[in-house]
């Protein structure tokens, strides 16, 4: 029985915004908007004559330092390996921004004790939570928020 469902489904970003006209192009990241998702990918001739080109949500989330994902981590103060965590995150991101480009790092931040990492995404600061607690071990937590944000907190291992 599928009385009373909408066949129609706004995606969060489209609530937000309205629906958008495709096909998009970002001028600052070279994303493409079609078919309703924002992908990496090359242009043909056809489709870039008849894009228009605006700002990407992810470019305008990283502009304006907003975010949907919020990681900290307790490192104490020292953390023998914490340019390998670093480097852990980066290659995180850069693994989800190939196949989806509205997944990014706003921010880095090193305050006192803790490391702050901020996403566009909430489900991009999860799998760096997930994958930090996979390498390093640790205590992963999350808490999702009413608005649909990730505060996620990870704590390493004994180990570490």
């Amino acid at each position: 029985m599928r009385k009373g469902v909408a066949a129609g489904k706004l995606r969060p970003e489209e609530r937000r915004t309205g629906r958008l006209a495709e096909p998009l192009a970002c001028k600052r990241c070279g994303a493409v908007f079609r078919k309703r998702a924002w992908r990496r990918g090359a242009m043909s001739r056809e489709l870039r004559a008849a894009v228009a080109w605006v700002v990407c949500p992810a470019c305008e989330q990283q502009a304006n330092q907003t975010y949907l994902g919020r990681l900290v981590i307790d490192l104490g103060r020292s953390f023998p390996e914490e340019t390998a965590l670093r480097q852990r995150i980066a290659n995180v991101a850069a693994a989800a921004g190939r196949t989806q480009p509205a997944r990014r790092v706003v921010s880095v931040e090193r305050r006192g004790p803790t490391l702050e990492v901020l996403t566009t995404s909430e489900k991009l600061a999860h799998r760096i939570t997930a994958e930090l607690a996979k390498v390093w071990r640790g205590t992963a937590t999350y808490t999702w928020s009413d608005d649909g944000s990730l505060f996620a907190r990870w704590r390493p291992g004994r180990s570490a």
